[in-house]
């Protein structure tokens, strides 16, 4: 159990980020523990071939038996949507001293030893953590960017709004609890508690003092639940599942417009109006519907135009949802007016 003490001060700076290094290194669980990711199956399976022909043993090392990641291959990002070689100039930059401990922490007390792949490098951290960084930056560009990032990035981009709308319309209460069945908010403390049965000594149970700097949530495509870091000194962050999640299996087609929302719109704009109760980039609506972006973003215009949609900005992306109008036509239950204010209001997050 992890308890975060989060005063006034804690809620104010708590904030959000999506982190390319970090899904990197989750994504590693992929190759050690497929099963528990199943959406995410097809794509892997696709870029296996240009997985085998990297360093597998040293990736695979990095994932203990629980699926733990040493704490120092994620490190906590600094900007809401930081650039991958940034981050990963960052990892590079990790204090030698750091690597051993890390390692340690994360094998030692479930696995009982550091794998033998990585021991090799205990007489030389900084060495070892060169190696492991030639190989992110080499799984980054071969297997993860050309096909999978832009999906997973839609997704994390979108639960990132879908979340801020949360918190505008309904509170921090039903944020946190809403980001995983382990978190629990009291008004003052959030807490992680482990799955039932799972629990074993080396859980890391730790407090974290109110300090002021607040909470960095950031969603991953590689978690079933609340995570954060073994090490309880370092400045802390949470990980949570991303929402739609689902959408990466495979190619999803998109549900039918009735006739009467088809003849006053059109096929193709009332085809989006259905796809935007969640909300996308204009990149993978147009995955989604097989089409060109250049094709989507004139439909988009049209239905922003005539105030059936809202848009946020988010890193490089613009992000596209239902407006309140928008649901209505589209037959979908009345919400509160927030979620147009919301999806504005995360664009100057």
């Amino acid at each position: 159990m992890i308890t975060f003490e989060l005063g006034l001060d804690e809620l104010a700076a708590t904030s959000f980020a999506c982190s390319a290094v970090l899904e990197t290194a989750m994504s590693l669980r992929m190759w050690t523990h497929p099963g528990y990711y199943a959406e995410q199956v097809p794509l892997f399976n696709r870029m296996r071939p240009a997985f085998e022909r990297l360093d597998t043993g040293l990736l695979s090392a990095l994932v203990g038996s629980w699926r733990w990641i040493p704490d120092f291959l994620t490190p906590r990002p600094t900007t809401p949507w930081p650039d991958f070689h940034r981050e990963l100039a960052e990892l590079r930059a990790t204090p030698p001293e750091r690597i051993w401990t890390g390692l340690e922490r994360a094998f030692v007390g479930i696995d009982g030893a550091v794998p033998e792949r990585l021991a090799r490098g205990r007489d030389d951290p900084a060495g070892l953590l060169a190696e492991i960084a030639d190989e992110f930056e080499a799984y980054w560009e071969t297997c993860l960017a050309p096909e999978w990032w832009p999906r997973a990035r839609s997704v994390l981009e979108a639960d990132i709004v879908y979340r801020a709308r949360t918190l505008v319309e309904r509170g921090a209460g039903a944020l946190f609890t809403g980001l995983s069945n382990r978190l629990s908010w009291d008004g003052r403390r959030l807490v992680i508690r482990w799955d039932q049965g799972s629990y074993v000594p080396a859980v890391p149970v730790y407090d974290v003092p109110a300090t002021g700097q607040g909470v960095l949530l950031a969603p991953t495509c590689f978690a079933h639940g609340a995570l954060s870091l073994i090490d309880p000194t370092l400045p802390p962050w949470i990980l949570y599942p991303a929402r739609g999640l689902a959408t990466m299996a495979e190619r999803v087609v998109p549900p039918p417009p009735g006739p009467a929302l088809e003849r006053l719109l059109g096929a193709p704009r009332a085809r989006l109006l259905l796809m935007l109760g969640e909300p996308a980039s204009t990149t993978e609506l147009a995955r989604l519907l097989g089409v060109t972006p250049g094709a989507v973003s004139q439909h988009l215009k049209v239905l922003l135009d005539a105030g059936l949609t809202s848009r946020a900005r988010h890193g490089r992306s613009v992000l596209y949802g239902r407006s309140v109008l928008g649901d209505s036509l589209a037959g979908m239950p009345a919400r509160s007016s927030g979620g147009d204010v919301t999806i504005r209001r995360a664009a100057g997050s």
